[in-house]
């Protein structure tokens, strides 16, 4: 048998998620595959930096926590291909989440308006959710 929560405490773990990595959070948007863990150091080209609003995600029910507010880059830092995300805290220096970017319908971990980018471009993210085990 799996083992199983409660939506309580599945709300529980992802709200930390937030707690954890604090309300300044930054998402860096980048080229290629993302490193073999949160610890790895970056890859790839960093296209993007967004400072995420002071309360980036929502509030989690059903065992689901989704992005809060507006993440959008009204400049891209760099041209290239978005593949992967990174999650960093107020510094910038650690990581606490990555995964991979697709455009919207794509089936990547966090969705985009665009994938492909030219510098100075606009980029928005248009899904990030978080699901918590057997939710």
């Amino acid at each position: 048998m799996s083992l199983q929560y409660s939506v309580t405490l599945r709300n529980a773990q992802l709200d930390q998620v937030e707690t954890t990595i604090g309300a300044s959070a930054i998402l860096y948007l980048r080229s290629g595959a993302p490193p073999a863990d949160c610890a790895a150091a970056d890859s790839g080209t960093l296209i993007s930096t967004i400072s995420l609003p002071a309360d980036w995600m929502a509030a989690a029910a059903s065992g689901s926590k989704a992005k809060s507010g507006t993440w959008q880059d009204t400049s891209a830092d760099a041209a290239g291909t978005l593949g992967h995300f990174r999650i960093k805290d107020s510094t910038g220096t650690t990581c606490h989440a990555q995964g991979t970017i697709t455009a919207t319908g794509g089936g990547g971990d966090m969705t985009v308006d665009n994938t492909s980018v030219a510098a100075g471009q606009t980029i928005t993210v248009n899904s990030f959710t978080l699901s918590a085990g057997n939710a």
